[in-house]
């Protein structure tokens, strides 16, 4: 009887050393958005190190995908949690994003000090279009994936004009498509009814964490654990709340938490949100510095949501929180308060959630609503790029002059451009950039 080979063995358990190790390098290379990042993971951790099995991996993700914050980062956390207990879900979660938060800190300190040079500017002005052309492609990515009969295109329509001709604020948006769906899931629930994944089966051989594996101790329901959890995480946020000092920064911490719970869909859902409250009604930062902070994000490692640090940097170093001669430590201060309070209750979600969230999983009674948020985000979406369209092929548009300044119409190629790349020729969106970028540079040294 031949000895069965490595691919053929259950691999063994890795130590937290190993664990933490390959949290902080997925931190640092977790490029592409949320479909790239869960990409990474599938072919790291399913495919290649086989510490958890395919069909786990995607039951994972389904939990995550179903709760508000951001997906990719969620399930960093929760495989984190199966591997190493509440300490493991932690250093997951906290390396998934801490890398980006770095980067993009120093990125937005370049960007407010040399922002007005020449070769900033040409960078800024050709990534602002490809930014146009990805938000465009998230709502038809997101669009074709959610809206499979007519009644959940109206919902998305529906949303749209209420955003954009109505100016409903998001939450509210949000809160009428809960209820929209969960009476549709009563009555029509064929309509409303989530689909799966859609995957094939693979053998990448047996994983450490595999279909049969029994439930492992530490994530059966404790309602001490619960109640436990909820409590601390309840008592941290009051007590950041208290120790923020600043009047700005206790804004801030406030306003990141109601993002936090409002992100179903994904970073481009919570996007309006975050600007109708950064730039509408604190000020933090003008429409351009939000459609720079989006470029800034899509260039970076890590979840698109951490263009709130961008946000926080920007405004609480306009703001001047600490005087004109501590402006650095002002924008990191800023940048560290959104940053942790939209991070937050993303722990507690996965660390407090799971196990409940898993035996609701496929409840129409649970979904039902969730799909009517999901099909709202759509037009939600399509409001977002309207808006950093119009900005861009009118730079020096105003609510009050829509058409100032005059076409931009290289601008416009531009963006038509890096939409046909992504949609067409499904080339990587880093890529599309990068071009986006060196286009932009070139064309402001001709002009």
């Amino acid at each position: 009887m031949n000895a069965p080979t490595p691919s053929q063995l259950r691999p063994a358990h890795p130590t937290f050393r190993e664990a933490l190790l390959y949290w902080l390098k997925l931190g640092f290379i977790s490029f592409g958005g949320p479909a790239g990042q869960i990409a990474i993971m599938h072919q790291e951790l399913v495919e290649k190190r086989r510490w958890i099995s395919e069909h786990r991996f995607l039951h994972a993700l389904n939990y995550c995908m179903l709760l508000p914050g951001p997906e990719a980062q969620q399930l960093a956390i929760y495989i984190g949690w199966l591997l190493h207990r509440t300490w493991g879900g932690i250093v997951a979660g906290v390396l998934f994003v801490l890398p980006s938060f770095f980067i993009l800190a120093a990125l937005t300190y370049v960007y407010l000090v040399f922002g007005d040079l020449t070769f900033v500017q040409g960078v800024f002005n050709g990534i602002k279009p490809a930014v146009v052309a990805i938000v465009v492609f998230a709502a038809w990515r997101i669009g074709s994936r959610a809206l499979k009969n007519n009644i959940l295109w109206a919902l998305a329509a529906l949303s749209f004009v209420a955003i954009f001709v109505f100016r409903v604020p998001f939450p509210y948006i949000v809160l009428a498509a809960g209820i929209l769906g969960s009476i549709g899931g009563r009555l029509a629930p064929d309509k409303f009814r989530v689909g799966g994944h859609g995957t094939s089966a693979k053998n990448f051989g047996p994983a450490l964490i595999d279909d049969d594996t029994p439930p492992i101790a530490h994530t059966r329901f404790r309602g001490s654990f619960l109640l436990t959890l909820l409590v601390a995480a309840l008592a941290i946020w009051a007590a950041a709340i208290a120790l923020l000092g600043h009047p700005v920064l206790q804004d801030m911490g406030a306003f990141f938490t109601k993002a936090a719970l409002l992100t179903f869909g994904g970073a481009y859902a919570v996007l309006p949100y975050v600007y109708q409250g950064g730039v509408e009604h604190y000020q933090w930062l003008t429409a351009t510095q939000m459609i720079d902070g989006l470029a800034l994000g899509e260039t970076t490692p890590g979840p698109l949501i951490m263009v709130v640090s961008f946000v926080g940097f920007v405004g609480a170093w306009t703001k001047e929180i600490f005087g004109p001669d501590a402006l650095l430590l002002a924008g990191f201060a800023g940048a560290a308060v959104a940053t942790f309070f939209t991070f937050l209750p993303s722990f507690v979600f996965i660390l407090a959630g799971a196990p409940l969230v898993e035996s609701t999983h496929g409840d129409l009674k649970f979904t039902a609503p969730l799909t009517g948020i999901t099909a709202a985000v759509v037009g939600v979406i399509l409001n977002l790029a309207v808006f950093f369209g119009w900005h861009v092929i009118f730079p020096n548009a105003t609510e009050a002059a829509p058409f100032e300044g005059g076409f931009e119409w290289f601008y416009a190629l531009v963006s038509v451009a890096a939409f046909i790349a992504l949609w067409k020729y499904k080339q990587d969106i880093m890529k599309v950039i990068g071009a986006c970028a060196a286009i932009g540079l070139i064309y402001t040294y001709l002009v």
